[in-house]
């Protein structure tokens, strides 16, 4: 097992890097040169208390992004959260690796309304190998705008900076969100290709032993088995169809319960337990949920 190294403060960052004192403790922006990405940081596993917004640029080739890869090479940004474990490798660097590491701690915006609004920037859940990937144009638009923060923190602290820089923070992750949509529109085609393998995966699920094993499948079950972590997999699929994971599994699984009460003559219960409920009744109420109607009415309704 790898060792765990707990970074608390921005300031252990530039320490580590060899850099000066941050100008402010609470956020700090770090220009990736050389002597970042060249940095040792061996096998350890670390994990941050404070928000990291990284892009990087100068990287060649394809980039993977959930396991697949693309022909995107302008840049790539990856966002992660204070917990959030965190292992390096130098694999894929180059000398001419360029970008900006801006990090912020959780305190910088507690008093904000941005932190309230943290949690629906889902980007930071995903997992670092999908990441987000920008334009030249889209690029230049997010460095003035952390430019505009470092601005804010190297100046004289007045009743303002704070407000400011949180305010110019809140505008990268607002363009980050539109650039995210964006990539999702982009790739309609490989998502609706995604869903055909959902599909896939939740048919031979509910066909296999693993339903009475295991119970109903849940979203980390299909993330891992599609290779995304569940916040990026749950963002595809309402790109693409207009509801979450969560949704989208429960309603192919009303349709799995319509087609048994309309083909079978089996008693609730039986395919309650066929399709993984633990009790019948939570069939039952989720399917009054769904269709206003209990599924012994459903049949009666259509027979």
């Amino acid at each position: 097992m790898s060792n765990i190294i707990h970074i608390k403060t921005i300031a252990q960052v530039h320490k580590a890097l060899g850099l000066p004192a941050p100008m402010h403790p609470l956020v700090s922006l770090i220009q990736i040169d050389e002597k970042v990405t060249r940095y040792d940081y061996g096998d350890a596993t670390y994990v941050y208390d404070f928000y990291q917004i990284a892009l990087k640029s100068g990287i060649t080739g394809d980039i993977a992004y959930g396991r697949n890869h693309y022909d995107y090479d302008q840049g790539s940004m990856v966002f992660t959260k204070p917990g959030q474990a965190q292992h390096y490798s130098n694999t894929g660097e180059t000398e001419d690796e360029q970008g900006w590491v801006l990090l912020f701690h959780p305190d910088l915006i507690r008093r904000s309304g941005l932190a309230s609004q943290m949690e629906s920037y889902s980007f930071f859940s995903y997992d670092t190998n999908e990441a987000l990937h920008v334009s030249e144009r889209e690029k230049m638009i997010l460095s003035d705008l952390v430019s505009q923060v470092k601005e804010e923190y190297s100046q004289n602290i007045d009743t303002h900076t704070q407000r400011l820089i949180v305010s110019n923070i809140e505008l990268i992750l607002n363009y980050c969100t539109r650039y995210y949509e964006r990539q999702f529109l982009v790739r309609q085609n490989h998502n609706l290709d995604l869903m055909e393998r959902v599909d896939g995966i939740l048919k031979q699920y509910f066909e296999s032993e693993k339903v009475v094993e295991n119970g109903l499948p849940t979203v980390k079950y299909l993330s891992e088995t599609m290779c995304m972590s569940s916040c990026y997999l749950s963002d595809m699929m309402k790109s693409a169809t207009g509801r979450n994971a969560q949704q989208y599994m429960q309603d192919y699984l009303i349709e799995r319960i319509k087609n048994a009460l309309l083909s079978t003559n089996e008693q609730v219960s039986q395919i309650a337990y066929g399709l993984g409920f633990e009790y019948p009744q939570h069939l039952s109420k989720l399917f009054k949920a769904k269709t206003g109607m209990t599924p012994i009415e459903y049949r009666k309704s259509i027979n």
